[in-house]
Formats: C-alpha cells, sequence, structure tokens
C-alpha cells in the first residue's frame, strides 16, 4: 500500500464510486494512479483512457514520485518478456510488489 503525499491525493486514488464501474467515465475522479509503475497523471476528459503524467500533487504541491514504469520493462526484458503487456508475467509484476519487495 502506497503511502500517498497527502489526504486529499489519497481520497482521489482510492474513490470507489457507485454510479460508475471505470474510473476513467466517472466526473469525480480526477488522479489516476498506478501502483505497477508508481506514477500518477491527471484524466484525459475525451471518452478514451488517456492520463497525462504530473510529477507533484495538485493540492498540497509535493513531489512525486518519478515513474518506475522504464524499470519495469528493462527488469520484465531481462527475465525474457519482450511483450509484458500481452504475455503472462510473475505476479509480483502486475502490482507495486516487485518494487516494495526488493
Amino acid at each position: 500500500m502506497n503511502s500517498h503525499c497527502c489526504p486529499a491525493m489519497r481520497e482521489q486514488v482510492s474513490f470507489q464510486c457507485d454510479k460508475h464501474k471505470d474510473m476513467f467515465e466517472c466526473p469525480d475522479v480526477l488522479v489516476a494512479y498506478a501502483a505497477r509503475y508508481d506514477e500518477y497523471g491527471l484524466i484525459i476528459r475525451d471518452g478514451g483512457q488517456g492520463v497525462r503524467l504530473i510529477g507533484h500533487c495538485p493540492w498540497c504541491g509535493a513531489k512525486l514520485p518519478d515513474s518506475r514504469r522504464d524499470r519495469w520493462f528493462d527488469e520484465l526484458e531481462a527475465l525474457g518478456f519482450d511483450e509484458p503487456n500481452a504475455q503472462e508475467i510473475p505476479e509480483k509484476y502486475k502490482t507495486d510488489a516487485w518494487y516494495r519487495d526488493a
């Protein structure tokens, strides 16, 4: 479990809408958090699932962690996965466990 920078961010990334199953459809969700990559982004409201990565919290101004996306792909490539989003990868790489347990 990530400890987010402030109560407002924690509320945003943990919000569960009772009207929308998909956070990209809910107008009350402003920030998406990808634990797998430890990255935050503002949801782009264009009907898709686009996100604009952010480096600082919109509420408290704290610097957010650098994305681990490149490292995630590098580690999986070293394990022999050339298409990790299309292949069955080890369970720990489906969450933040791969860098939390390191």
